[in-house]
């Protein structure tokens, strides 16, 4: 594997997109939105009246991933993260915002009520977080803030380092 693999996620509106995107495009990675995935492939096995979304199907997701995980060099950006194999990251970024930003951003994506609240929620406990460190190798799991535009350069910068580490002492 010449690249690693790396897990984006956290709660809806943090950011893992625009990070996801342009961290891809300047480590020349491939990038993989595991909803627009899901929603290309029909990859689900139901909807959630009370959520009003598709229920992925994760099973089908896993198989249409594996080979691309084997390869390396993957971008993996996905609002859960705790049915994906340990062994498909070698470092899991769990972005976090404060929930003034993040009631704006899902408010402005025609997020309401119950499912507004719930996501906002989510973020208040660090349920994504949490997720992540029961799934993952503790070591391998970090959070980022995602609040500007300045957090999104800082977290870029930051990764790209990391991916330029990991590429030396990997191959």
């Amino acid at each position: 594997m010449r690249r690693p693999n790396i897990l984006l996620t956290g709660t809806p509106g943090v950011g893992k997109t625009t990070l996801g995107k342009e961290l891809a495009s300047r480590a020349e990675m491939s990038y993989i939105n595991v909803g627009d995935m899901a929603k290309e492939g029909e990859l689900y096995e139901g909807f959630d009246e009370e959520y009003d979304c598709p229920i992925l199907d994760e099973d089908r997701v896993l198989d249409e991933l594996e080979d691309k995980m084997s390869e390396g060099g993957v971008i993996v950006d996905y609002h859960g993260c705790d049915f994906f194999p340990e062994r498909w990251f070698h470092i899991v970024f769990v972005l976090r915002t404060e929930n003034s930003f993040l009631y704006d951003r899902l408010e402005s994506r025609g997020y309401k009520g119950k499912k507004l609240q719930d996501n906002i929620q989510c973020e208040i406990f660090q349920t994504i977080y949490e997720e992540a460190m029961v799934s993952y190798r503790k070591e391998i799991v970090h959070q980022l803030p995602s609040n500007t535009p300045e957090d999104l350069e800082r977290n870029l910068d930051q990764i790209m380092q990391w991916i330029e580490q990991w590429m030396k002492d990997n191959n």
